[in-house]
C-alpha cells in the first residue's frame, strides 16, 4: 500500500450527508465550499454521521454567513458538564470575496442560500452550500418527466 493511500484512509475523506431535497425545491446554481466552526463535541457526532441538513439554510447577517436549521445530535457519550445545543446556530468560514459576491446575489438578485452537502476534506468539515432560486410545481414536474425519459431511455438502450 502506497503512502498517499495511508494518508487519505487516516484524513477520513468522505460525505457526512447529503440534501437530496434541494435539487426538487431549487434550480441549484453557483456552489461554494465553507468551513463551519463547531465544538468538540459536534466533530464527533460528524464523524460518527449524525448531522442533517435537510431544513437548513444559510443567512448573511453582518457581513458573515450563518447555518441555521442544521441538526447535528449529541453522542450519548458526550460530556457531562456542557450542555450541547443539537440546533445551534454555526457561523460558515468562507472568503471575503465570496461574502461580497454572495451578499450581491442574496440581497439583489434574489437568490437563496442552500446548504446542499456536508463532507471531509483532510480533517476539516465543509459545507457545500449552493446559490438557488425557488422552483414552482411546473418546475417540479418537467424535472420529474426529464428524469423519467432518461431511465426509459437507458432501458431502451441497454436492450
Amino acid at each position: 500500500m502506497s503512502k498517499k493511500n495511508k494518508d487519505d484512509k487516516k484524513s477520513g475523506t468522505g460525505t457526512i450527508c447529503l440534501n437530496k431535497k434541494a435539487s426538487h425545491d431549487y434550480h441549484l446554481e453557483q456552489r461554494y465550499e465553507a468551513g463551519i466552526a463547531l465544538e468538540g463535541w459536534e466533530v464527533k457526532s460528524l464523524r460518527s454521521g449524525k448531522a442533517q441538513i435537510r431544513d437548513a439554510y444559510v443567512l448573511l447577517k453582518n457581513g458573515e454567513a450563518f447555518l441555521f436549521g442544521a441538526l447535528i445530535t449529541p453522542l450519548a457519550t458526550a460530556s457531562t458538564h456542557i450542555q450541547p445545543e443539537s440546533q445551534r446556530t454555526r457561523k460558515l468560514l468562507l472568503r471575503r470575496s465570496e461574502l461580497s459576491k454572495l451578499v450581491g446575489a442574496v440581497e439583489r438578485q434574489g437568490y437563496t442560500l442552500i446548504p446542499t452537502a456536508m463532507y471531509w476534506k483532510k480533517r476539516l468539515a465543509k459545507l457545500e452550500i449552493a446559490l438557488a432560486k425557488g422552483k414552482k410545481d411546473y418546475d417540479k414536474r418537467e424535472t420529474e418527466k426529464q428524469r423519467d425519459w432518461q431511465r426509459e431511455k437507458e432501458r431502451l438502450f441497454k436492450r
